[in-house]
Formats: C-alpha cells, structure tokens, sequence
C-alpha cells in the first residue's frame, strides 16, 4: 500500500505516542520481582520499600500483556496483546501478535518499530527516549520516581477485592506528561500486574501483565533489530 506523506505522518505521530507510553511501563514493570511476602498488609512507606527492592534485584524480565489504548482525536480504542522481554540497563521488545504482528525493540544506541503489514521500520535514537524525565524517573525505580510524584493509595482503598495493593502516582509539578497514574500491586510478588493512565492528549491507556518470569538470562542480541529488505524506513525525530 502506497501512503501520501500526510498519512504517513499521521501515522507516525500516533505510534511515536504509543512508544511514549508503553516506555513508561517499562519502568513500571520492571520494578516488580522478588519474593519478599508480608502476612498483613503493608504500609505506603514499607510498600515502596518492597518494590524499590524487587526492582534492584531485577536483572531481566518476561511477560505477556494486554493492551488497551483509547485514541481520543482518532475516536477509537485499539487493543493489543503480545510477548514483552526488558533487561537492564536500558533494553526491551514488545512483540505483539494480536490483532497484528509488530515490533517495538529498544536498546541503548537505538529504537525501532517494525510493522509488518505496511512494510515499515520507524526509528529513532535512544537518546531521545530516554532524555524523557519521567521515562527516566521509572528507570530509576521507585526512590527517584518519589521526587517526581507524589504516591499515595487510591481513594478506592488500599487493596482490591482480591487484596492487590492500589497506588495513585500524581506529579508535583506540570510537564510529565499525564495527570494521575494508577498501578495495581500483587500482593505477594510486588510485581505491578496492571496500570493505567491518561496522557496530555486524552488518550487512554490500561495495560495488564501475566505470566510475568524474572532474571531469564536474556541475551542482548534479543535486543538487536536488522531492518529487512524491501522494508520502508521512518526516521522519527
């Protein structure tokens, strides 16, 4: 299919969006392994402690995710499922199988976003993700993100009906991109198992982990995108 350059562009600026938000849940996810347990339920204090743990104990992880995005300018919700693979420092693929195939990989020279059904790579230099605060924040693990937000348990109450920890995360100061992000916390692993927030456009986004495996020994060349032939590339700014 042959697209004009105001569809591609309008393409592009929506998927560069998506890229934003799922590099936010790198950060989060990436935070959740371990197998410190409580018989009670915690403190917000001894909570962020446990997570600020679990997440220096990570080296790598494996998860299977549902995610749900509602584009408020395009009027439409898009759901996508798939494989997600992090390791520290800095490297991730998410490899979505429903309702498409595609690839987002990143590592710390490079991103990409391949999309099979149009024949094209989108591509973009990792400094520019990750020159982004919050991107940065959520890197860093808990302690850092605790400059940047303030986090409290949500108004629904600290637990769910099934006793996962609630969390509201709202930014102290303007610039970070959303308003409110709200983390589900399973209760025994600390692994964040769901999370949602809206972005400065109105956009929506849910995503929900499972199946979540850590310290895998993953090796870098997962990391590692060779553009194939015949293949279209972006390069995104």
């Amino acid at each position: 299919m042959i697209m004009n350059y105001n569809e591609n562009q309008k393409r592009c600026f929506c998927r560069g969006r998506i890229i934003l938000s799922v590099l936010v849940f790198l950060g989060i996810l990436s935070w959740g392994s371990g197998s410190l347990q409580a018989a009670e339920p915690l403190s917000l204090s001894a909570l962020i402690s446990r997570m600020q743990v679990a997440y220096e104990r990570t080296r790598d992880l494996k998860a299977s995710f549902i995610q749900e995005v509602s584009l408020k300018s395009m009027g439409r919700a898009e759901r996508e499922e798939g494989i997600l693979y992090l390791k520290n420092p800095k490297r991730m693929l998410w490899d979505y199988h429903k309702p498409q195939m595609k690839k987002l990989v990143v590592n710390p020279q490079k991103a990409w976003l391949y999309v099979p059904e149009d024949h094209v790579v989108y591509v973009q230099n990792a400094d520019q993700i990750f020159k982004s605060k919050m991107a940065v924040r959520f890197l860093s693990g808990m302690g850092k993100l605790q400059e940047d937000f303030s986090i409290r348990f949500a108004a629904s109450g600290a637990v769910d009906k099934e006793g996962n920890y609630q969390l509201t995360l709202v930014p102290k100061r303007p610039g970070l991109g959303t308003d409110q992000l709200n983390l589900t916390v399973d209760k025994k692993s600390y692994q964040i198992i769901e999370g949602s927030f809206t972005d400065t456009y109105g956009n929506e986004t849910r995503i929900q982990f499972r199946n979540i495996r850590v310290n895998n020994r993953l090796s870098d060349s997962l990391f590692n995108f060779r553009v194939p032939t015949g293949v279209e590339v972006f390069n995104m700014p």
